[in-house]
């Protein structure tokens, strides 16, 4: 079942002694991660950078789709940016279901999508009402005509404290986060009209309290309050590791 929406990669329900897979690590495996495993490990195509294994972790040639451990062998599994390029997800999901109790999926959310679209990204995905729905590109005439990946991605996350804001404040908008236990609810290629109207046409204005409920006043600035301090201290550490 669902968990929850993490604000973040590093907002995880992990315990210290848990053992934790991570299923296309590549170029940012998490740090938690004790295994990692990417499929492809000739080619960046579907990834920013080379291959980057952190000290103390394991890492494995393996196919997401048939990963080769036992039922359960693990407590967690990480998959972070992995799912909108394979080619058979329900095969990819139950893999994970298989191999550990608990775990984070995420993924870009259709704005992410539009905002930073890849070739690699087989793809378009959308959580509504605690399902996640997955449509190939191809059945709704998805193409990639303008790229802003590095934009969105690299400088405005470095560069922009208001954008860090954002992010902070608005954590699921342009990424989408299941923590899950034992599985969740997925659909691939829905026929329903009422779920593929998210996916072509015009986003409409009324969906929008719907996926991104209005605040009141004392939330918005409790909520930009918390993202500002969470900057400063990711500021702070940097610089002291930085010194370090």
């Amino acid at each position: 079942m669902k968990l929850r929406n993490p604000k973040s990669r590093f907002d995880l329900a992990i315990g210290s002694r848990d053992r934790v897979l991570e299923v296309g690590g590549g170029h940012n495996p998490h740090p938690r991660s004790n295994v990692v495993v990417d499929k492809f490990i000739d080619s960046n195509y579907h990834r920013n950078g080379d291959i980057k294994v952190l000290r103390g972790q394991q890492f494995m040639e393996a196919d997401g789709e048939n990963l080769p451990f036992k039922d359960k062998e693990f407590d967690y599994v990480i998959c972070c940016q992995v799912l909108e390029h394979v080619e058979d997800p329900v095969r990819f999901l139950k893999e994970q279901f298989r191999v550990a109790r608990r775990g984070l999926i995420e993924t870009p959310s259709l704005l992410g999508e539009y905002l930073f679209a890849k070739e690699s990204h087989k793809w378009l995905l959308h959580e509504h009402q605690n399902v996640l729905y997955l449509v190939d590109k191809t059945k709704v005439n998805f193409s990639v005509t303008y790229n802003m990946m590095e934009l969105v991605q690299d400088y405005l996350p470095k560069h922009s404290i208001g954008f860090k804001i954002v992010e902070r404040t608005h954590p699921n908008l342009m990424t989408i986060r299941i923590e899950w236990q034992d599985d969740f609810e997925f659909v691939v290629n829905p026929t329903d009209p009422e779920i593929l109207k998210y996916f072509s046409g015009q986003w409409k204005l009324q969906w929008a309290d719907e996926f991104f409920p209005k605040k009141t006043m004392w939330q918005e600035v409790r909520d930009t309050a918390s993202a500002c301090w969470d900057i400063s201290k990711n500021v702070f550490r940097s610089k002291v590791l930085k010194r370090a």
